[in-house]
């Protein structure tokens, strides 16, 4: 029987952390490490990997942005084109955003997907707003 963990992908926790006792890298496995890997590449800006100058989500300087439907149109396109280029674990299902708090500077992405190999359904929350003592 195959383990599941194998096709579902196994990667290191983010930010890394080390077990100190069995000197060894915590890992992600299965669905967390899909879960992971959206985060990451949502959370990314553009340039900030050097070897990989394109990968990630131009989406931090958009909660300074009015999220009128043009905006919010392009947020989810934006998010739909890097989940394609850069997850192939999953097939999206739908995209839509909470742009309630918008003046306050936050919006959620909501994303729905199926994992492709199990063919389960997830989805998950990712908030976006400014932090404050920091400069997006």
């Amino acid at each position: 029987m195959v383990d599941k963990a194998s096709f579902l992908g196994i990667g290191w926790s983010f930010p890394p952390s080390f077990n100190k006792y069995s000197a060894t890298v915590d890992m992600t496995t299965e669905e967390a490490d899909i879960e992971k890997s959206l985060e990451i590449i949502l959370t990314t800006q553009p340039g900030e990997r050097i070897m990989r100058p394109l990968f990630g989500c131009n989406l931090i300087g958009k909660v300074f942005e009015a999220m009128n439907s043009t905006e919010t149109q392009q947020v989810i396109n934006t998010v739909k084109k890097s989940i394609l280029l850069y997850e192939p674990r999953i097939d999206v299902t739908d995209i839509y955003m909470d742009v309630e708090d918008s003046l306050e500077g936050k919006f959620l992405v909501h994303i729905e997907f199926v994992i492709r190999s199990t063919n389960s359904r997830r989805n998950i929350v990712f908030p976006f707003y400014e932090k404050e003592g920091t400069e997006l």
